[in-house]
Formats: C-alpha cells, sequence, structure tokens
C-alpha cells in the first residue's frame, strides 16, 4: 500500500469529529470538566463525546463488516486489535503459520488508511535495515557530495514485525526505541515517526530453534498478547471455498490518520469508575507472589508477576472497548474481557507450572474468575 501522507510533515491532531452535535435537554447546570466549554450529559461526558463515542461505535461495526469480506471468523481478534489500535497500544500476535496473521494485518490499513509496511525479521537483520541509514548523495553543485538519511520500513503507520523473536538483541532493541519512543536514533541523529505508529509482531509458538526470545522488559511494551487459534469447521470450509475463488477487490478506506488520533484522544476521556480502578490494581498485585495478598494457589505457579504498566493497560483497553461497545462508562466486563491479553504475556510462570500444564492465561483466567465470586 502507498503512503498515505509525507511523513516529513507531523499530522496534527484534530478534534473535529464530522459531525453536529445534538443540543441536550434543559436541564439544571452542572459543573463544566476543564476539557470543555459545553453542558454535561451521559456520566460526566459532555454532548461533543457523547456524539463521537456513538459514530466511534459505528465505525468499529462497519470495521468488522468490513474486514470480514477477507478475513473469515477471528472475531475476538479483531476486536483485541481493534482495542488496541484506538488505545494507542502495540500488540503481538502468537500463532502458528498459515492463520492469516499478516493478511489481517494488511488488511486493517487499508480499511483505515493508513501506510503500512512488513519486515520479516531475519538473524542477520541489523537495526539500519529497519530504521534507515545515511548514504553519501551528490548535491548537483560542483560534484559535491552530502550525507541524506532514507527512512526504513520502520517509517509507517502500522508495521508489522513478522517473526520479531528471529531478529538478535540490537535490532529488537530499535524496534523497542520506535514502540516506546515513537522515534528512531541513526548515527546519533534523532527521527519523529508520523502518528498514529501502531506495531504488529508475530511469534511462531512452535519453532523456537534459532530465535532470539523477546526479553521480559520488550514482552512489557506490547499492550496485548493476541492468540490467534485455528478456525471452526465450517470456518474453514468457508476459507477453502472463498480463498480458492475469484480475486477480491480492495477494502473501503473508514477512517484517515487524524480521525484516528482524534479517537484515540476520546478514548482517554473515558470516565471510569472508582471500584473499576480498585479492580485493576487488585488482580494486577494478586499475580505478585511475593504480595500477601496473592492467592496460596498462585504462589505454586508464578515466579514473577505483573508490573504497574499492567494496570495502565488494563485501564486503557477497558477504556477502549466501553467505547467501541457504544458505552459512555468503563463496565466491569470491558475490563474482564482485557484482562487476559494484558497479563498473559507479563505473568511469569515456573518449572512446576509448566510441569502441570498450568499456563500464565489459565493464571489469569482463575484470578478472573475468583474476583467475580467474591
Amino acid at each position: 500500500m502507498e503512503p498515505s501522507q509525507d511523513f516529513a510533515t507531523p499530522v496534527t491532531p484534530s478534534s473535529d469529529y464530522g459531525f453536529t452535535p445534538v443540543s441536550p435537554a434543559p436541564t439544571a447546570p452542572a459543573p463544566e470538566p476543564a476539557y470543555s466549554p459545553g453542558p454535561v450529559s451521559h456520566d460526566g461526558l459532555p454532548p461533543d463525546d457523547v456524539a463521537a463515542i456513538d459514530e466511534l461505535g459505528k465505525t468499529y461495526q462497519a470495521f468488522c463488516a468490513e474486514l470480514g469480506k477477507t478475513i473469515i471468523g477471528q472475531q475476538q481478534v479483531i476486536e483485541d486489535l481493534a482495542i488496541c489500535l484506538f488505545a494507542r497500544g502495540h500488540a503481538l500476535l502468537m500463532g502458528v503459520p498459515g492463520l492469516a496473521k499478516t493478511l489481517l494485518v494488511s488488511s486493517v490499513a487499508q480499511t483505515f488508511d493508513l501506510s503500512f509496511n512488513r519486515i520479516q525479521f531475519t538473524p542477520d537483520l541489523m537495526p539500519a535495515d529497519i530504521t534507515g541509514t545515511d548514504i553519501i548523495q551528490e548535491t548537483g553543485i560542483g560534484g559535491k557530495r552530502q550525507f541524506e538519511f532514507i527512512k526504513g520500513p520502520l517509517f509507517a503507520n502500522i508495521v508489522l514485525a513478522d517473526e520479531i523473536n528471529r531478529a538478535p538483541a540490537k535490532t529488537q532493541s530499535a524496534m523497542l526505541e520506535a514502540m516506546q519512543e515513537q522515534k528512531v536514533t541513526v548515527l546519533g541523529n534523532t527521527y519523529t515517526l508520523t502518528p498514529p505508529f501502531f506495531v504488529l509482531a508475530t511469534q511462531n509458538p512452535i519453532e523456537q530453534e534459532g530465535t532470539y526470545p523477546l526479553p521480559e522488559a520488550q514482552l512489557d511494551r506490547f499492550m496485548f498478547l493476541i492468540e490467534v487459534g485455528y478456525p471452526t469447521a465450517e470456518e474453514e470450509k468457508r476459507i477453502a471455498r472463498e480463498t480458492t475463488g475469484a480475486a477480491k477487490g480492495r477494502l473501503n478506506q473508514l477512517l484517515s490518520g487524524e480521525k484516528i488520533i482524534a479517537f484515540q484522544q476520546l478514548v482517554r476521556r473515558v470516565p471510569v469508575p472508582e471500584h473499576i480502578y480498585d479492580y485493576a490494581v487488585n488482580i494486577v498485585r494478586k499475580t505478585r507472589p511475593n504480595e500477601a495478598d496473592a492467592p496460596a494457589w498462585l504462589k505454586d505457579f508464578v515466579g514473577w508477576g505483573a508490573g504497574p504498566r499492567a494496570v495502565q493497560y488494563l485501564i486503557l483497553g477497558a477504556k477502549a472497548r466501553a467505547a467501541l461497545k457504544g458505552s459512555y462508562m468503563v463496565r466491569l466486563e470491558d475490563i474482564e474481557a482485557v484482562a487476559s491479553p494484558v497479563l498473559a504475556h507479563r505473568v511469569i510462570t515456573n518449572f512446576a507450572a509448566e510441569s502441570q500444564g498450568m499456563t500464565s492465561k489459565k493464571v489469569v483466567e482463575r484470578l478472573v474468575a475468583e474476583m467475580r465470586e467474591q
């Protein structure tokens, strides 16, 4: 896909959602939030944000319908990807080959009118191969030469890091800087990546020989670990029928980069009740075996628990899911839905867990079930 904008020119976030706010019915005066001059409604949200959430919900439905033209099944994966995108996070997709992970990411880029680059990670891939490098160019004036920076594939809105665990540590660290700081450093010069910037990395859970497993510090930078599973029998039959026929056309573009940034800002303004903050803190602290309130069974299976970044991503993920579902406030079901993709790769199990088949995902699911019963 060709870039839709010049990456040398920063995108200016826009607050114009492209609709006319509906005036609320006359009510008693209410305090106004600092970020909005208008009256407050719908759980503390101003009318502009209420209308924007309604629009985001409709856009999400159109997004799912558009992806359904090329992706069969995988509804939960699509929802998790959308949550990451609008929460301004990155995702790590885990699945065996042939499950349309690359097709899914490129389809998302088409649907959102975003530039897309795919990087196939290999053991000989160097940082300059993904960030870009300076090369000598003739200026045309007296035969003089000067260095000119040539941008690498990281300069895109959506970057697919295919089999990221096959790259050596230096290349992984260059990717880490881009994910965390949204910039790259080449020969002492820093270049800013144009938002929205979204990294989707994939890992093959089967073949681990000759790979460089991601360290926990880098895994922690991924908002979600999304497991891509096998399709159902009926879905697999549809895949066989629809992918072996005539080629399909390109997907319709639903959102521009500026609109996505505006929706990302909207997500951060979704109200969160106090008990939701308490839930996020409690469940993260329960994953730490050295904490007094950690369950006794967990201490036998977990070596290290999740850090504070998990609390942040739980809240952001719940905010994004609530907005996508058309809710004006985060609910308990929102945070329960994002608990597994946020915590599964942050809970480090020990040998006892491995010997008994207790995975990090099962640990998180058991914690959620126990807290629901309390």
